[in-house]
């Protein structure tokens, strides 16, 4: 990069830099576990634990957080395919349940957003659909951080919650069902070939508060394509809306293609399933006792309430663990 010349070709010289930022992605963090653990090496062994007990006890939590730094690098590692480290677009959609699926998709909406938000990530909702007495009927939020696609992909499946139910009179337990789709952010500059014949455009009043423009005009978009239906309302003007559909489309498109390509579909996204009894990925029980469990890796938390504040990291790495 200090050639003079470095610049002169345009093309190569922002190839050049993203492989510098992709390695920096991994040197930094490393060289920081590295210099963590010999700083604490050094005194630990020159502290007497009775004498100091606690700057001792401050020196076993700073180990305790290497330790921590180092197993995410860990996890990190496995996250090695063409699409892991891109963003992503997360979408909930209700199942089988009613009124109470579409209260489950706000909880779950709810819980990634404060995930996101934890793991310092950018959360944008793209669409959402109310539903007819509470909750979502479904949302999609764009995620937006290092390797977004490649942790929240261990979330792709159905999620099933047992509780005493809030709209029922009678107080008595329900079981609702959400799905979770996830699908990576494409590069403009990636190539997705459709055929435009094919290609069916939707436009409708966008959902929310109203105001002077949003509930005036069609300004949402949804676009129907080969099996896949992406939809907008996030931006003020339809072309922007339609500009935004059209990425989305070409994610899913792209990303389809990718996964058949490497023969891995089964393997990473796994057969559409109906979403109802028997498909879950995850178990989220508030009666008559309080657990959730991943059916994929047996992980499981107690705290049900923790993990539905968005203390999720636990499944997600024993996912990566096990499947990669």
């Amino acid at each position: 990069m200090e050639d003079p010349d470095f610049w002169d070709d345009q093309n190569l010289a922002q190839k050049i830099i993203s492989e510098i930022h992709d390695l920096k992605t991994w040197m930094v963090p490393a060289w920081q576990v590295k210099q963590r653990f010999e700083n604490v090496y050094e005194l630990i062994n020159e502290v007497d634990p009775e004498a100091e007990p606690e700057f001792f006890y401050e020196l076993e939590q700073e180990l305790k957080e290497v330790d921590k730094q180092l197993s995410d690098l860990e996890i990190r590692k496995m996250l090695s395919g063409e699409l892991d480290k891109k963003n992503c677009f997360l979408t909930i959609n209700a199942g089988a349940g009613g009124t109470e699926s579409c209260d489950w998709v706000s909880m779950l909406s709810r819980m990634y957003q404060r995930w996101a938000s934890k793991r310092g990530w950018k959360t944008e909702i793209f669409d959402f659909v109310d539903g007819d007495v509470a909750g979502l009927k479904s949302i999609t939020i764009r995620l937006t951080g290092s390797f977004a696609y490649g942790y929240a992909k261990a979330e792709r499946g159905v999620h099933r919650l047992v509780r005493i139910s809030p709209f029922d009179s009678n107080a008595r337990r329900h079981t609702s069902f959400a799905s979770v789709d996830i699908t990576p952010e494409i590069d403009e500059k990636i190539e997705v070939e459709i055929k435009e014949d094919q290609l069916q455009i939707e436009t409708y009043r966008a959902s929310g508060a109203g105001g002077q423009h949003v509930n005036k005009t069609d300004s949402a978009v949804r676009m129907r394509y080969a099996g896949i239906t992406v939809s907008c309302q996030k931006e003020r003007s339809q072309v922007q809306n339609r500009e935004t559909c059209l990425k989305m489309l070409k994610a899913k498109l792209y990303e389809k293609e990718y996964l058949e390509r490497k023969a891995k579909l089964e393997q990473i996204s796994g057969e559409k399933k109906e979403i109802g009894f028997g498909s879950q990925i995850r178990n989220y029980i508030f009666q008559p006792y309080t657990l959730v469990k991943d059916t994929r890796t047996k992980y499981e938390v107690g705290n049900v309430q923790a993990v539905l504040d968005g203390e999720i990291d636990g499944f997600i790495n024993a996912y990566l663990q096990e499947f990669g």
